[in-house]
Order: C-alpha cells, then sequence, then structure tokens
C-alpha cells in the first residue's frame, strides 16, 4: 500500500472513531434543560470523558513501544462503540452521564495516540511531519462531524436513538485500522509491558520534549474548553435577540467552526516550518490566548459577528495543534517515542478535564451573564499565553 493512501485510510478511521465524542457538548443545552444539569455538573460531565483519556492514556500509548498498536487500537475502539449504545440506554443524568462518558474517553486514549503511533511507525522521510499534521488535523473534522450528526439526528430520532447510531462509527474505525495498517513489530527497547525507569528518565531529561508537553498542556485547556462550552456560548448569544432566526442552528455553526479548524492546523504546521517550530508556535498561542481573553464579552453583539469571532478564535486556538505534536516526535528517540507521547497525552488531557470544569464553574459564580462568559473565556485565554512561556523556558541547551 502507498503511503498515501495508507495515510487517508487510517485518517478516515481516526474521524469514524470520533463520532460520538462531541455528542454530550453538541446537546449540551437540552441537556440541561432536561436533566436540570447546573454548569458546573455539565462542566462535569463534559470534563469526565477527558478525564478518562488521561487516566488511561499513559498506560495505553506507552505500551505501543512494545507491542502492536492493534492490540490497543482494536479492543479500545470496540469499547468506545460500546460506551455511546449504552449512554443512549442509560443515561439519566449527572453520575450515569459521567460514567459513560468516562468509558468513551478512554476508547479513545486507546484509538487516537496509538493510531498516530502506528502512522509513524509506518512512515519515513521528509513527508512525516506533514503527514502527522493531516493525521491531528483530522482530529478535527471527526468532531466536527460528531458535533453535525448529534444536531442531525436528534431531532429526526431522538437524543437516544441518535447515541446508539453513532456507535457504528468505532466500530467501522475498528474494521478499516484492522484491514490497513500492518502489524508490525513495536522498536521499543525490550519485551513486554514494563516501562522503565530509564525511559522516563530518557523523555522527561529532554527539555524540548518536555517544553512540547506542558505546551500541549496549555493549547489542551484552551482547545477543549472552547469547544465543550461553544453550542451552549452560541445559544446564549442568540438568547439575547428574539425574535431573529438564524440560517443555522448553533449546533451547525459549531460545525463549521470546527472544519475551520482542519486548515488552520496544517496551516499553522507549514509556518511552523518555514519561520521555526518555536518561534511560530509562540506567536501563535500568544495571539489565541489574547483572542480568547475578549471573545466571551461580545455575547451581546449581533450574532452573525458573534458567529465569525468565533470563527477566528477556532481557527487561532489550533494553528499550534498539529505544529506541537509534530514537534514532539521529531525531538523524541524512536525507542522512548510511544512514551513520550503517552506523556503527552496526559498532559493535554488532563488540561482538558479541568478547563471545562472550571468554565462552569465561573459561569455559576458569575451568574451566567455576558461578564460570566467573559471571565470564563478568559480563563482559557490566559493559560494558552502561559504555553509561549513553557516552550521559551524548556529549551534546548
Amino acid at each position: 500500500m502507498t503511503q498515501g493512501r495508507l495515510v487517508f485510510l487510517i485518517c478516515f478511521a481516526e474521524i469514524l472513531s470520533m463520532t460520538g465524542t462531541m455528542y454530550f457538548p453538541a446537546l449540551l443545552p437540552s441537556f440541561q434543560v432536561e436533566w436540570g444539569l447546573t454548569n458546573t455538573a455539565a462542566g462535569w460531565v463534559n470534563g469526565v470523558f477527558f478525564a478518562g483519556y488521561a487516566i488511561a492514556s499513559p498506560v495505553l500509548v506507552s505500551f505501543t513501544d512494545r507491542v502492536p498498536a492493534h492490540r490497543i487500537y482494536l479492543p479500545s475502539a470496540l469499547l468506545a462503540a460500546l460506551a455511546m449504545l449504552l449512554f443512549g440506554w442509560l443515561a439519566e443524568g449527572t453520575w450515569t452521564a459521567s460514567a459513560l462518558r468516562l468509558l468513551a474517553g478512554i476508547g479513545l486514549a486507546g484509538t487516537y495516540m496509538p493510531g498516530l503511533k502506528a502512522l509513524s511507525d509506518n512512515l519515513s522521510g521528509p513527508g512525516q511531519s506533514r503527514h502527522i499534521v493531516y493525521y491531528t488535523a483530522s482530529y478535527g473534522v471527526g468532531t466536527a462531524l460528531s458535533v453535525y450528526l448529534a444536531g442531525l439526528l436528534e431531532p429526526v430520532t431522538g437524543w437516544r436513538v441518535g447515541a446508539e447510531l453513532l456507535a457504528l462509527g468505532p466500530l467501522c474505525a475498528l474494521l478499516i485500522f484492522a484491514a490497513v495498517v500492518p502489524p508490525g513489530k513495536p522498536a521499543g527497547s525490550g519485551p513486554g509491558l514494563h516501562v522503565s525507569r530509564n525511559d522516563l528518565r530518557i523523555v522527561l531529561g529532554n527539555r524540548p520534549v518536555v517544553g512540547y508537553i506542558l505546551g500541549y498542556g496549555s493549547h489542551n485547556w484552551e482547545l477543549f474548553g472552547y469547544r465543550s462550552w461553544l453550542v451552549a456560548f452560541l445559544a446564549y448569544s442568540l438568547s439575547l435577540h428574539p425574535g431573529f432566526t438564524p440560517s443555522m442552528s448553533p449546533q451547525n455553526v459549531a460545525m463549521l467552526i470546527l472544519l475551520a479548524g482542519v486548515p488552520a492546523s496544517i496551516l499553522g504546521n507549514e509556518g511552523a516550518m518555514a519561520w521555526g517550530r518555536r518561534r511560530a508556535l509562540a506567536a501563535y498561542m500568544i495571539g489565541s490566548g489574547l483572542l480568547g481573553c475578549v471573545v466571551g464579552f461580545t455575547a451581546g453583539l449581533h450574532f452573525y459577528l458573534v458567529t465569525a469571532l468565533c470563527l477566528v478564535y477556532g481557527m487561532a486556538n489550533l494553528f499550534d495543534s498539529g505544529a506541537l505534536t509534530a514537534g514532539l516526535i521529531a525531538e523524541s528517540p524512536q525507542r522512548q517515542r510511544g512514551l513520550a507521547l503517552a506523556i503527552y497525552s496526559f498532559s493535554g488531557f488532563g488540561m482538558a478535564f479541568l478547563a471545562p470544569l472550571a468554565f462552569g464553574a465561573i459561569l455559576d459564580a458569575a451568574g451566567r451573564e455576558t461578564l460570566a462568559w467573559g471571565f470564563a473565556f478568559a480563563a482559557l485565554g490566559l493559560v494558552c499565553l502561559s504555553g509561549a512561556l513553557w516552550l521559551r523556558i524548556f529549551r534546548a541547551r
């Protein structure tokens, strides 16, 4: 199989594996009304998905240095499908929804980075960086598709049947990955599943790798805090204009915003290759962080203007996404690459768990008026600004 075809099919499998990832945030306003959720509770259900990812990722991804990615990816895709099916059957409020979203996050942990590891193990040469960015950019396509399908199915089938139907996505991803990815021998440093202290010392002693790990945490705080509350923010802005009927629902607007992040991620990596990775990443993070500090305060403006600002912000917070991951892989020794990706994932998705929860807590504390939305978005932007600082501190000597 040619490299181009392999990259396309692995990216396509990734997109399908993610059909349920944005299901709860896409329908958040409806769930809050039906289940009587506070903003903090809604933030908890949003965030616990990423907690599942953060908990499982260090174990599952580090195993890919020692076992073929198939042994991690295939059962994880099955778990993601099961979690969506059970969500449609059983979810009834904060705690059942949280438990099932936690399982879905574990499923994503066993498919996203192991899929990236399988891709990087089967590619080489100067095109590797671009192929890696295509894979990370496909995450944005998967989230956009998830939001779109949630908004499409819910009024037709109801949210329970919609969740059950979206369980088919991870099952299709499982079949594609099993058929096209060679079950090659990993390049790890020994047999079994044990991660040695020496491997850990090598990864954490690599200053550029540590900089990318901390930068990814800052990036994910902003990115997933924004994505988790985007539909709710658009719905709030629309509620300030009674009588106005937009041409698209908040879910469809959010879908377009998420899709716009795909070329932004690819272009961001191209800029990093042309201008210098760390210099470009610092510029991206500073620009996105500053925009985050102001966008929430604009909810009362015309809905189309708010939509345009959210579109720009959605692109800004993805310029650094692919460049960060490509930088980490370029700096990581191949024998410890799975472990480096595991720590990278834990940092990023640990912050992704905390951000939606903090966002909801700020809304509850400040009364969910426009000022409250402004403060919540500013909390995302300020942490993103710190990413540029981490990249500067942890440079190669």
